[in-house]
């Protein structure tokens, strides 16, 4: 593959490969906040406006903002002003945010980098030595990183939980997310967590019981929300069945054979729960009924402009 660039000398945005390349965004979205970030300082243009512009459709648009949103690059804010109306407040970032660093980067304060996996070395500091050797008091000893919830991947899902569980338990966080500004999660931290609501799923706990239990009680300001329900999750985990010693946990797998996968535009496998054999999630059906609603309204006007000149012509003769 032969490549030609040219570095332009005026007029370009700089931004970092892994939006590009991201693995999760669609086109629509990856091209909606390129054009958003490339705007110039100064330039108040809402998202949709940015999305007229760049030719996206309206069905489109919702997906990319969707996705530009769970994965931590758009957020949201509405206010209520003196005079009672509402305002929101939209913002963009090239790198992923979580709620706090957002809210940090709109009220003008430096967003502190993320801590890093590595464990602190305790101790006061000491001052330089001059003129010797440092003392070598014992063997090395190594802080091993903190231990991570391992990432889910198709065909290994840990602790025996059913793929279509797991897949149900990072939907629930990820509604979760979007509902509670401060467990605010990114995609990776859903997907590394979703195992987790899965066992839950699979030992009897409720979609509500699920949220209920992580809601519970937040504290005012939440620094990690990651950290803060997994914890939650493993130490507040329902107790196993009493059938569990008879029978293996896979059997509750039928649980979500009721689940179907939805035929719509996304970018990743959605599934949901048909109430009549629907085949479209509510989203999707939320969408194509917007779309059938506007396309029944043009279809009128024109109608009632072929009525009004079938009126004139007869008026004329």
């Amino acid at each position: 593959m032969l490549r030609h660039v040219i570095a332009p000398a005026r007029f370009f945005s700089q931004v970092p490969n892994e939006i590009i390349r991201h693995p999760r965004l669609s086109s629509n979205a990856v091209r909606l906040l390129l054009w958003q970030l490339s705007l110039p300082q100064g330039v108040d243009q809402p998202l949709w406006e940015s999305a007229e512009r760049a030719r996206i459709g309206k069905r489109s648009f919702t997906l990319a903002k969707r996705q530009l949103v769970a994965e931590g690059y758009l957020f949201e804010w509405k206010e209520q002003g003196e005079g009672g109306q509402w305002s929101t407040t939209q913002m963009v970032s090239n790198v992923c945010l979580t709620a706090a660093e957002a809210a940090a980067a709109r009220d003008g304060l430096p967003v502190v980098a993320p801590p890093t996996d590595a464990i602190p070395v305790t101790g006061e500091p000491k001052g330089r030595a001059v003129g010797r050797s440092q003392d070598n008091t014992g063997a090395k000893k190594d802080h091993p990183p903190t231990r991570r919830v391992a990432e889910v991947t198709p065909g290994q899902v840990p602790g025996g939980v059913p793929a279509p569980l797991v897949e149900r338990g990072a939907q629930a966080l990820a509604a979760l997310s979007h509902t509670e500004r401060r467990l605010r999660l990114t995609g990776s931290d859903v997907r590394a967590l979703a195992p987790l609501a899965g066992e839950w799923l699979l030992r009897g706990a409720t979609l509500r019981d699920l949220r209920d239990d992580l809601t519970a009680g937040l504290p005012e300001r939440v620094h990690s929300a990651a950290g803060l329900l997994r914890d939650r999750l493993l130490r507040k985990m329902p107790e196993l069945p009493s059938f569990a010693e008879q029978e293996p946990l896979a059997c509750a797998a039928p649980r979500a054979a009721d689940m179907r996968e939805c035929q719509g535009e996304h970018t990743q496998p959605r599934l949901f729960t048909p109430v009549a054999g629907e085949r479209l999630c509510p989203a999707c059906r939320r969408d194509r009924a917007e779309a059938a609603q506007d396309a029944s309204g043009a279809i009128q006007a024109t109608l009632r402009g072929a009525a009004t000149v079938r009126a004139v012509l007869r008026g004329g003769g």
